[in-house]
This record gives structure tokens, sequence and C-alpha cells, in this order.
């Protein structure tokens, strides 16, 4: 260890002797693009959307007011809007790919016609309605729409009508369940997201903006599904402007309904362990403006994974409001202005010895942004945006006087400006598009803890462990990027080639030039798309409690330690695969990965409290195979099977964080299972439409089990080392039950595998142009297993999920 905290203060001076120089070339390549970009109005976020300009008229060029369906299966994209009177409609916000637009107006012949939305520049589609004759039909073809030819890499979609008849969920993790339900996804403790074996490095892009902190219900408020039109996963092929972290990206659309005048909707929710929720969203267009509000509460007794089966004090509710101002001031021109305000409060489960105790902790989080943007498209083929948010989001946590084994205090803060300009130019064949980043975000952090007596002390902590201690720190992270990003299609070769430069300044001053290559061939005669990738990333550390577990008042918490600081990640994705579709109705895609990662990010936690922090491994390997197939209504079944398999290690030694006692004596060398290293995932969802009004659904969800970091004590005295591990055995089934413990392979140190079922109905209560009411029933975990997600012992985070549940949804639409 050292040697190794040789290398990094050695590394240290070398960044003082580089930091003036790099201070000027990073202020000399941002003015310049930030100048560019300024004289260039600019469109409201958005990444990897398009926009549809519709204009629908009669053969003498009069407008008509039709409906129009748009339908995308790859996407599992479904939406009918409306024209105005004069014939026109925007459809925003739509994820690339090939659309089917279908039109209807009475006493007009059905129209239908394929449209590739493939680029950020809106796409102007006139269409000219003729008179209907006698007998009319219309035939879509869905396969111009089950691939997209131009998709230079992978990316898992989730539809609207997937989004509205999905799975229910506990209040907090509405879209991460329907991420998690993708391949190579899957969850730890609290609906915490794991994507391909990469500890907190999710970043959620919602309407083009990034939110790069911890999205999960014990860290921050969610957005609810139900304001959610579309979700673009991806895990590989990542785009040039995306960064920082890059475990995996979700882009989440919002609905947005451009039909003149009033029209929302409304949802209601409840079910078991007193479940209960409440959304409604209105929209009203008049003219060239555009307003929406959208409003939710929910709660629920089963807020966190409890960590025993009794469950005890896991209350939480949630809540969110958003508006959201929008005006085209010419077709040209539009000012998009919204804010949202979301907040969750919920108590921390308790171990059966602190329910005795009559502990009661207690924690929230609120967060409030902003966000301004303005569009301008210079021509049909060049568009620049601009856009900007403010937010402040605050952590609290708190114990009761009977909290045991310490009464911890915490008030976490931060405030964010972020900034993002990017400029897009369209050559035929080619799509160029550059831009700037920078997020400031000012981090503040309160922590107190006590210690009730020194029994307590002796019994749960090193000797040496002070009985109170407080903490107080602030600092900025300061994170800029610069990239530029060029699509490019000749016949049937797809090319998405980019650079990005990153630069990360909070403990440590970093930066990282990364290439990024997508490239896929499609064979039309065979419906098949191959695709490679390669993903140089560069990803920056998890924020939470960094300036607590980085200080030198943490580093004397006891006699024995080892503090380093977190390095920021670097590495290379590769993946390789395929998509192909068969008789129009199914889609098979296969794809195989490794992620190689230097400065490998994971998290650890203050001995026997929930406060984690970042740490850091030398590298880790993780590699594996994923396998999705679709079926898009044929014979009125529908739905998906997905496969993940993952193999991932972390080598020694650690390369940052902090490691208090025992823990700070760690190998120098060898290698372990990351936590995430769940061998096989399945999970699976069949549709059948029983009549037009009336779907049922059933489906499945397969797990391997996770490591646990549990560790028996050795035999004594005449004990064999069997003898002593039954004695363990035993020992933890007393505290949380045979129930627990029996879903534990205490020899190969993993949880048990286990398969769930769940079921699912809804029908059309009443359903006409102006109202639709639907009604949905939910049973989740039949099997009614006691799923163990992660385990380490007493006051270790121990987490189980929910058991055999139900629940009803009643959704109107108007």
């Amino acid at each position: 260890m050292n040697s190794l905290r040789h290398d990094i203060l050695a590394e240290r001076l070398r960044d003082n002797g580089r930091s003036s120089r790099r201070v000027a070339i990073r202020f000399a390549v941002t003015l310049c693009l930030a100048l560019f970009l300024f004289h260039a109005p600019a469109l409201h976020a958005q990444a990897n959307t398009g926009e549809l300009r519709l204009k629908v008229s009669d053969s003498l060029g009069r407008g008509i007011k039709a409906t129009v369906r748009l339908q995308n299966e790859a996407s599992q994209y479904d939406n009918t809007l409306e024209t105005d009177d004069s014939g026109r409609l925007d459809a925003k916000r739509l994820p690339f790919g090939n659309y089917q637009v279908q039109v209807q107006h009475a006493g007009f012949a059905p129209y239908s016609q394929t449209v590739a939305v493939r680029s950020q520049l809106p796409i102007d589609v006139n269409i000219s309605l003729q008179v209907a004759s006698v007998e009319t039909r219309v035939t879509v073809n869905a396969n111009k729409t089950l691939l997209d030819p131009d998709q230079a890499g992978s990316v898992n979609q989730i539809g609207s009508s997937t989004i509205q008849n999905r799975l229910s969920s506990l209040p907090g993790r509405s879209i991460q369940d329907l991420v998690n339900s993708q391949p190579g996804w899957l969850y730890e403790g609290n609906a915490v997201l794991h994507p391909r074996g990469s500890e907190y490095q999710t970043q959620f892009v919602v309407d083009g903006i990034p939110l790069t902190d911890n999205r999960s219900p014990s860290f921050g408020p969610e957005l609810e599904a139900d304001d959610v039109d579309s979700i673009s996963i991806y895990t590989a092929g990542f785009p040039a402007e995306y960064g920082r972290k890059m475990g995996g990206v979700v882009e989440i659309n919002t609905m947005q309904d451009t039909t003149a005048g009033f029209h929302g909707e409304t949802v209601f929710s409840g079910g078991s362990y007193d479940t209960a929720g409440a959304f409604f969203k209105g929209e009203y267009v008049w003219g060239q403006n555009f307003f929406d509000v959208s409003a939710s509460g929910d709660g629920t007794a089963h807020y966190l994974n409890p960590v025993v089966t009794q469950n005890y004090t896991n209350r939480g509710t949630v809540g969110d409001f958003s508006a959201n101002y929008e005006r085209d001031f010419t077709p040209k021109d539009r000012l998009t202005m919204s804010v949202r305000h979301e907040l969750s409060r919920y108590q921390l489960p308790n171990e059966d010895i602190q329910e005795s105790a009559g502990q009661l902790q207690t924690a929230d989080n609120f967060e409030t942004m902003g966000i301004i943007s303005y569009e301008h498209t210079f021509s049909p083929h060049a568009i620049a945006d601009l856009s900007g948010m403010v937010r402040d989001n605050a952590n609290d946590f708190y114990s009761n006087a009977d909290s045991t084994p310490i009464l911890i205090t915490q008030h976490n803060w931060f405030r964010e400006g972020y900034f993002k300009g990017t400029t897009t130019v369209d050559h035929g064949k080619q799509e160029i598009k550059a831009g700037v980043e920078s997020d400031n975000i000012f981090l503040n952090e309160n922590f107190h803890y006590v210690i009730p007596n020194v029994d307590t002390q002796l019994a749960y902590f090193d000797s040496s462990t002070p009985l109170t201690f407080s903490f107080m720190g602030n600092r900025p992270d300061l994170e800029q990027a610069v990239f530029v990003q060029d699509l490019i299609r000749v016949g049937d070769w797809t090319i998405n080639a980019g650079v990005r430069w990153d630069h990360y300044q909070l403990l440590l001053n970093r930066q990282e030039t990364q290439p990024r290559l997508a490239i896929s061939r499609y064979f039309p005669d065979a419906g098949v798309i191959v695709h490679f990738s390669y993903d140089r990333i560069f990803q920056t550390p998890s924020f939470e409690n960094i300036l607590l577990s980085s200080s030198t008042a943490a580093a004397g918490l006891d006699t024995i330690s080892l503090q380093l600081p977190v390095q920021p990640s670097e590495g290379n994705y590769y993946e390789a695969g395929l998509s192909e579709a068969f008789r129009n109705k199914v889609r098979i895609d296969g794809n195989v990965f490794r992620r190689d990662v230097n400065n490998y990010a994971d998290d650890d936690q203050i001995e026997n409290t929930t406060i984690s922090y970042p740490i850091a491994f030398e590298k880790a390997i993780i590699y594996g195979a994923e396998g999705k197939l679709t079926l898009v209504n044929w014979r009125k079944f529908s739905g998906f099977a997905s496969y993940s398999y993952e193999v991932g290690n972390a080598w020694f030694p650690v390369t940052g964080g902090l490691f208090l006692g025992d823990d700070a004596i760690l190998p120098t060398s060898g290698h372990l299972p990351d936590s995430q290293d769940q061998r096989n995932t399945v999970r699976g969802r069949l549709n059948y439409q029983l009549t037009p009004r009336l779907w049922l659904a059933g489906g499945i969800q397969y797990d391997t089990g996770l490591p646990f970091d549990f560790e028996c004590p050795g035999a004594t005295g005449s004990q064999t080392p069997q003898q002593a591990l039954q004695q363990c055995i035993a020992g933890q089934a007393a505290i949380y039950g045979w129930d627990v413990v029996n879903r534990l392979n205490f020899d190969l140190g993993r949880i048990l595998p286990s398969f769930q079922v769940s079921a699912s109905t809804g029908v059309d209560l009443y359903r006409s142009e102006r109202f639709n009411v639907h009604l949905q029933a939910d049973g989740e975990n039949l099997t009614n297993v006691v799923e163990v997600i992660d385990f380490g012992g007493l006051f270790s985070g121990n987490a189980i999920g929910p058991g055999r549940s139900f629940y009803l949804r009643l959704r109107t639409d108007f």
C-alpha cells in the first residue's frame, strides 16, 4: 500500500505541473465553440429524437382535419393524433426509426406511408387524400418498421403501449422497473439499476437533459412512468454526445399531444402493502402555444427493500409536479420553458433488534429544477440547439433517540447549473453534430453520528471508534466536455463515428479523449442487420458522500485506515451482434460484449450505517451475451422474452475510497466477483388480445442470484470447518429466519436462484372518440418466493423483494 500511495502522490505532483496548460487549452476550446453556438439560435434539448410536420389536404389543396396514426414496431411506438382545422400536425419527440403513417377521414380513401425519422431536423410531409371509391383497403407492412436499417448500434426501446400496460410498480420505481425488464440490466437493493456490471453509472436523459446522480428510491425522487411516452436504452454504441456516466444511458421522452384543445390523462392505482397513488396530466393547445401540467402522489408500506421478511418501518410517500410551456414564434423558432418539483419521504427498514429497541429512522429528498431552451431551424439541412438547467437537490436523514447501534443525522444538498449547445448539419449521406457541455455541481455535506454508549461501541464497533463524530464540507464538482460525431449512411452501411473530450475536477483533476465507433450492415434480402461498436469511456465517480469519505476527519474514525482519492474510471467497451425480422412478426436480437475498465467503480459504506460512498478497484473485466425475442401482433399474441449471461470480476488492489479497521487490510493482488455478477437472467411477458377491448398477459422473471459478502467465523477448539459453518448458518437463521437463510448458498457465497410469475388483465370499460376508461389488474410474484436480493449480515444492508402482491390501476384518457 505504501508503494501505491507513493505512486498517487507522484501523480498529483505531475498534475500540478500540467494544470496551467490544461486550463488554457480547455478555455480556448470551450470559448471558441461557445461563441459559435451563441450566435446560432437553438433547439430544445433533445437527443436521438426527431419531429414530423404533417400537412393533410384534399385534391384541391384544402386542409382537412383528419386522424393520424403513427406506428413504429421497433420502438413499440403507437399513437393516434389529430390534425388541426388547417390539416397541420406536429408530431414531436419521436425516437429515431421508420414510422408507418396512416391517415383517415370520412369520405376519403385511407392513406398509408412509411417515413424515416433519422435526424433532429424536422421532416415536412405533405399528404393529399383522394375521394373514397366504393371499397378501399390499406395494407400495412410492419416489416418496414420492425427493423431500423439506419441504426448503427443496438438500442432497446420501450414504447407507449408497453408503458401504459406495464406491470404495476411500487412508488419510486416505475421507470426503473421498465428498464430492469430489458436484457443487460439488473437490480441490487432498493431498485438501484446496474447495467452490464456497472455500479452507480446510469444516467437518465429526460427530454435531452442528463441527470447523472443516483435516481433510485433511496437517493432521488422518481419521474412517473405515466408521464413518459417512450424510452430508449443504450448499453453500447454510445453517441459521442453522451459521457461521464457510461454504464448505461436511458433516454426518456415525456408525453406531448399537440392536438388542439384540452386533453389529458388521469390514473388511480392501489393494491398490496397499503399502496395507493394518483396521477393527472392536462394539456392545452391553442394556436402556436402548448401548455401542460402534471401532478402525482403515491404512498406505500413497502417503499424500500426490507432487511427482514417482517417489513418493519417501511412507509414512504412520493410526489411530483411539473409544468411546461412551449411557443412556436415562427415555423423555425420555438421557445420552451419547464419547471419540475419532486419529493420523497420514507422510513428506513429495521432489523429485528432495532424494531425491539424502538428505532425509527427517516429520510427525505426534495428536488426542484427549471429548464429553458430555444429552437431555430436555419434550413432543411441545418439546426442548432442551446439549453440550460438549474437544479436544487437535498437529502436528509434522521434518527430517533432509540436508534441502535448508532444515531445518524445527515443533510446533504447540491445546486447544479447545466449548459449544453449543439449544432447539427445534414449533408445528404452524412449528418454531423458538434457541441459543448458544462455541468457545475456545488456539493454540500453535513453528517453527524452518536454511538449511544460504550457497551454498544464494544459490541458493534472497533474500540477506537469515536462515540461522536461530525463533518461539514462543500466543494464544486466541475465538468466540461466537447464532442463531434458523424452519422454516415452509404447504401446498406451505417456508421456513427465520433470523439469526445471530458474534463473532471473535484478531488482530482483529470481529462480524457474518447473515440467512439458504431457500424452496421443491413442485408435486405435476409432481413438482417449486423453491427459492431467500440466505445472508449471516461466515467466520473459517484459524488454521494464523496467529501465525507475523502476527509481527514473520516480517516480518523479508526486507528487503522486506508484513504485514497477515487479515480475516474477509464475503459474500453466492445459489442457485436445482429438483428433479424421473420415474417413481419418476430424480431430476434443477439449481442456479445466485453468491458475492460480501469479504476473500476464500486461502493462501500461506513460500518453499521447506511451511509455509502464510492470506491474503486484497479480494474474489472466484464463479458457476456444477451438475446431478445420480440413478437408483434401474431394471431392476437404479442410480447417478448430476453436472456442475459454475464461474468464480472474486479482486481485488487483498491485504487480509491475509504477503508477502516480490518477492511483497510486488503489484498494487493487477485480478484473477486463484482457485486453484480449474476450469471443468468431471464425476463418474459406474453400478451393475448382476447377481444378488441380485453387482453390477458403473463410474465416470468428468473435470476440465478448475486454474490453476497458475508464471512462465517472459522472453526474454534475441536470444531470441524463444517461444524463451524453449520453453527454460523444456524446463528443467521436465528436472526433472519430459515426462509431467508435457505435462500443462501454459504459454500459458494451466492444467493440461490429465484423464479417469479406474474399475470395481468386489462379491459376498456368505456371507449369513445373523446374518452377511454381502462382498468388493469396485476398479480406479481405469484410463486411467492422470498426474493433475497442482497445479504451481508446484521446492519449491513440486506435487501428482500416484495412477496405475492396484487394491484389495480384505472386510467382515463380524455
